[in-house]
């Protein structure tokens, strides 16, 4: 079973990721104010190591690990927010959407559907068939908003698998805010090219 905390971050997450995508869809954010607004989430987690801002220091305490909230506060959300700005920057529109929709509803879906299975992942055993499963097939749901199936169905598939891999760059692995957005992107940009 998840911790409370654990379904805290994914239910903000989920709702972080609704909130993107509609004002991304309405033409409200776009890659240059994205980039600012990582620019200035990144100065201010700095700043938050050193001095506690009021407001943000309760937000984030609430839904950021405690082993990341001392290393550099909000860096789920920072990474979120990275992940957002390499799919703006490298695609269109509507596949950028498509790859945060699978982001928002598959990364923070899964493991809260997850933590009622009983099928270990085959690849990593932290987690559950059924979470990815699920998480996928929601995350292909919310993807069709946005393109066609065929391009939500192969990016969700291919992003949920990218989910349950630890990819390292070096010693560190990197985290799946960024390699699901932007293998759900590829997916559909090479099906777009065959």
């Amino acid at each position: 079973m998840l911790s409370k905390l654990e379904i805290k971050r994914q239910i903000f997450h989920l709702i972080a990721g609704i909130l993107i995508i509609a004002l991304i869809y309405f033409d409200i954010l776009n890659v240059f104010i994205t980039g600012i607004l990582l620019a200035v989430c990144i100065f201010i987690s700095l700043i938050g190591k050193i001095y506690k801002i009021p407001l943000l220091y309760r937000l984030v305490r609430q839904v950021d690990r405690p082993g990341d909230f001392k290393k550099l506060p909000g860096k789920g959300g920072i990474l979120f927010l990275t992940g957002v700005f390499l799919v703006l920057l490298l695609f269109e529109k509507d596949i950028a959407l498509a790859s945060i929709a699978i982001l928002a509803v598959g990364d923070s879906l899964g493991p809260l559907i997850g933590q009622y299975g009983s099928v270990k992942h085959p690849i990593n055993k932290k987690k559950y068939l059924e979470g990815v499963v699920g998480g996928g097939f929601l995350a292909f749901l919310a993807a069709m908003l946005f393109v066609a199936p065929l391009e939500a169905g192969l990016a969700a598939v291919f992003a949920m698998i990218v989910e349950g891999i630890d990819i390292k760059l070096g010693v560190d692995p990197i985290d799946d805010n960024i390699t699901m957005p932007l293998v759900a992107g590829a997916v559909m940009w090479i099906i777009r090219i065959i």
